[in-house]
């Protein structure tokens, strides 16, 4: 892993990006945050669009990734028949909401400049087993867009790791797509982003590939627990809450539903993996005890390779939605929205700064340290 005097004490700078469509403007704002911190991460992975920013990271130099993160985010939230009502003060909540579901109903109807567009003639007129036939959108532009702000030579260069995750369509399998084992492609990031029935399945070397946020929204078991252990701090974005009130009307239920759904279990994982960590090191501990010649069987030599010393932090970037943003606010890609979310991004990752215990080593037995400063900021 790459290294520098500056960086964090830990061998490997892990960032992780949940799916989440419109709302991961607020990824490119924790990044913005990070590197104004001289914090460059040394592997990169993501689910839908969270792959999307991840590639973008990946697949530019350190001093251009914000730019071309910007670049992309400004581009597929150029709307020229709504952007002018985006420029009128909007106050309250309830102007919000109305403004929302308009630019949302938009996007429904005519799609998002250089992602995606809507199927003409529509699905029920498709050829069966066509991609038109088996969803409501064309992605074919996003291959266009990728390829203009991401340099795939970059990625497949082993400059900076990067994972997208996807799931095989015939099989069920959990799949990622990760460039220390392949090369990756403009098709690898769609196919970790193809949400059905919205968008079709990718085909790669004659297997179809759906979003592999329907198995995982969240990356963070495939960073802590497949190839090499390395020390780690890990920075989770996740794009939805999994903590939240009960709904009070149907419109809520829908948003509650979609938060529970595609949190993806992220404070369960954490919790499962400090559980094993807390084993790995208890058993380290016993190893150490034990006289030299039990230390040379099968069976120890086994544990040896299990229970090494590897410590972790991992620190939460959670988006806190509005009370304005219902069900829709995945597919609301506004300019106004994006500007929030991005600044929403950037500002908690700033906070989370503030605190220098982020920042290092853990020195507990367990050796990993678990943090989410949002829900204790006083501003």
């Amino acid at each position: 892993m790459a290294k520098s005097d500056k960086r964090p004490p830990f061998e490997c700078v892990a960032l992780l990006l949940q799916g989440g469509g419109a709302l991961g403007a607020y990824q490119a704002g924790v990044y913005e945050g990070l590197a104004e911190a001289d914090i460059h991460p040394d592997w990169v992975a993501g689910i839908s669009i969270g792959a999307i920013n991840a590639a973008i990271i990946a697949g530019n130099a350190p001093e251009k990734r914000v730019e071309k993160l910007k670049g992309f985010w400004d581009s597929i939230t150029s709307a020229p028949f709504l952007d002018p009502l985006g420029a009128f003060a909007i106050e309250g909540d309830t102007a919000r909401r109305f403004f929302n579901q308009m630019t949302a109903a938009a996007v429904l109807s005519a799609g998002v400049p250089g992602f995606f567009t809507p199927r003409l003639p529509p699905p029920v007129f498709q050829p069966s087993g066509s991609p038109g036939a088996t969803s409501y959108y064309d992605t074919s532009p996003l291959i266009g867009t990728l390829e203009r702000f991401v340099d795939f030579d970059r990625i497949n260069s082993g400059a900076m790791r990067l994972s997208a995750g996807a799931v095989n369509v015939r099989t069920g399998n959990f799949v990622y797509f990760d460039s220390t084992t392949r090369k990756i492609g403009p098709e690898h990031i769609l196919a970790s982003a193809a949400l059905p029935p919205g968008f079709p399945a990718v085909e790669i070397e004659g297997e179809h590939y759906w979003d592999g946020g329907l198995v995982s929204n969240t990356p963070l078991q495939w960073v802590l627990e497949y190839g090499p252990r390395y020390d780690t701090l890990a920075f989770q974005v996740d794009l939805w809450n999994a903590r939240g009130r009960f709904p009070r009307n149907l419109m809520e239920v829908a948003t509650r539903q979609k938060e529970i759904l595609y949190s993806s279990r992220t404070r369960d994982n954490t919790d499962s993996f400090r559980a094993l960590q807390r084993v790995r090191h208890e058993v380290a501990a016993l190893m150490g005890e034990l006289p030299a010649k039990f230390r040379e069987n099968e069976g120890a030599a086994a544990l040896s390779a299990f229970c090494d010393r590897k410590v972790y932090n991992i620190v939460h970037l959670i988006y806190r939605t509005r009370d304005f943003e219902g069900d829709s606010k995945d597919y609301e890609f506004s300019q106004l929205s994006m500007r929030d979310h991005w600044l929403a991004g950037y500002h908690d990752t700033k906070r989370t700064l503030r605190h220098p215990q982020a920042l290092e080593r853990p020195t507990n037995p367990d050796g990993i340290a678990v943090f989410d400063f949002a829900d204790h900021e006083d501003e």
